[in-house]
């Protein structure tokens, strides 16, 4: 065989190694998805169809991508009324590890994620504006973007538990974008000292409007809970 032809050979054999690598590194699977932000809201304000409707929503947005095969909760608290209890929007979520569009660790577990511990409290979550994505891996519009959309609708405490006063924290546990009030967090971590990515301060209001003019959209966390 001449020298050419091994040279032929080789360089064939190179170019199929090669690309065989690009596949393999090409076809490297990343965690999947179990946390996203929505990517939009349900357009009347914080009237989400409760906790259901709110539920259904995340559902929706997982299968839009391929990843409805999980079941998904949006992470929202209610508040005690008409003789109901109250829930808990951390007890909606399962345990963890929580993993963004793009495969990286949001949250290894509960205490992770709220800060339980005096340590996990000061290192927090791996929660701020490039990794909380919403479902199809891109970034949610924070401070200084126009239109900023970093209040996200939780209606929760920074322990993810609901409120226990008299006050409407949820805006009649999400059925009304009228009368009420939401509490939201920060997906981006800024803003004015209230850096909670679950409990910075109230909305303006329930209606669209109003949750536009404080600086959301009507946004909300889902996460996977199997």
């Amino acid at each position: 065989m001449s020298r050419f032809s091994i040279a032929l050979i080789a360089m064939a054999l190179g170019t199929v190694s090669a690309a065989s690598l690009a596949l393999a590194q090409r076809t490297v699977e990343l965690p999947e998805m179990e946390f996203f932000v929505t990517s939009r809201g349900m357009d009347h304000g914080a009237n989400l169809g409760g906790l259901a409707g709110a539920d259904a929503h995340c559902q929706m947005l997982a299968e839009t991508v391929g990843a409805g095969h999980k079941t998904w909760r949006a992470y929202l608290s209610t508040q005690a009324r008409d003789g109901q209890p109250a829930i808990n929007a951390r007890d909606r979520i399962g345990t963890g590890p929580w993993h963004n569009a793009r495969g990286a660790v949001i949250s290894a577990d509960q205490n992770e994620l709220h800060g339980d511990t005096l340590e996990q409290a000061q290192l927090g979550s791996n929660l701020y504006k490039r990794s909380a994505l919403n479902e199809r891996g891109e970034i949610v519009n924070g401070a200084g973007d126009t239109p900023n959309q970093h209040d996200i609708l939780t209606g929760s405490q920074t322990d993810g538990r609901a409120f226990t006063d008299n006050a409407d924290h949820t805006c009649n546990n999400w059925t009304s974008e009228t009368d009420g009030s939401a509490q939201v967090g920060h997906s981006d971590r800024i803003g004015a000292g209230n850096t909670s990515w679950n409990s910075a301060h109230a909305s303006r209001g329930c209606s669209q409007r109003d949750l536009i003019g404080t600086g959301g959209a009507g946004f909300f966390y889902c996460f996977a809970v199997d």
